[in-house]
């Protein structure tokens, strides 16, 4: 049976502004948990409280999907901290298909001419 190792690579990412992304890399003990590693990215930085408080109100996630602050965290895993969605995606595809006009876009981008709309 094979032993555990006593330490986890695991990498942090976080933006709390668009375009200023920070990512470390670290070893963790085995079994610990999203908290447990925001924990000790904050003491290992000497994040202030005021620096460190945003960081406690994101969305976590594990290679791309939302998972609890328990869940557990396995060797190589890349944790991430999701800002909340200013506007819904919906809306803003909406508002640029508005500003682009429908006649370059979609269907309606390689019309022939004299045929008609959406063909």
């Amino acid at each position: 049976m094979a032993e555990t190792p006593a330490t986890v690579r695991v990498t942090l990412c976080w933006s709390l502004q668009a375009r200023q992304v920070q990512e470390q890399s670290f070893f963790v003990p085995a079994g610990s948990s999203v908290q447990s590693v925001l924990e000790h990215v904050i003491a290992v930085n000497a994040l202030s409280p005021s620096e460190s408080a945003p960081l406690k109100f994101m969305q976590p996630g594990i290679w791309g999907r939302k998972v609890v602050w328990a869940a557990s965290v396995q060797d190589g895993d890349r944790v991430e901290l999701y800002r909340p969605l200013k506007v819904d995606p919906k809306v803003a595809r909406r508002q640029r298909f508005k500003r682009q006009g429908k006649g370059r876009t979609g269907l309606f981008a390689n019309r022939k001419s004299g045929s008609a709309a959406g063909y």
